[in-house]
């Protein structure tokens, strides 16, 4: 692994350990040219996804890119990050266990969307905001109009 300070390529691993979902193994790491210490993680990847955009353009899926974009979503909310690494990790598995390879970006977005909605109902609307692309206030209304149906 190479250092992120120095780009030193020989760095040591110092401690290895699950994190809390088991999903993934994290790594303390130090670096034997300039002597720093960094965390790594690794995953299991079980096939290379692509994203399609409604463009037609096509992407490597990027996790992180989800990830961002939730916590976007969530910030200054009361939901522990953890939390929010797990429903992640959940989307992740749910999309490489799917059996394609090609996933519709609109897809990735209604299963963030679903997943904020069980997180924190004000998350879940800022992300609709910004995904369904909400140009004035009578957009929200509208939208929350169809939340309040869907709750009574």
């Amino acid at each position: 692994m190479r250092c992120p300070f120095c780009g030193n390529d020989d760095t040591q691993v110092k401690d290895s350990r699950p994190t809390e979902d088991n999903a993934a193994i994290r790594r303390r790491r130090i670096c034997g040219n300039c002597g720093a210490r960094f965390t790594t993680f690794e995953r299991v990847q079980l096939r290379e996804l692509t994203v399609v955009k409604s463009s037609n353009d096509r992407e490597p899926f990027d996790r992180e890119k989800l990830l961002r974009s939730m916590r976007i979503a969530l910030r200054k909310r009361p939901v522990e990050a953890d939390r929010v690494e797990r429903v992640v990790n959940s989307i992740v598995r749910q999309l490489e266990s799917s059996g394609e390879t090609e996933i519709p970006s609109k897809q990735v977005g209604e299963m963030a969307m679903q997943a904020l909605g069980q997180l924190d109902q004000i998350a879940y609307i800022r992300y609709a905001s910004v995904y369904r692309n909400f140009r004035e206030a009578s957009d929200f209304n509208e939208f929350l109009d169809g939340l309040r149906v869907d709750i009574d």
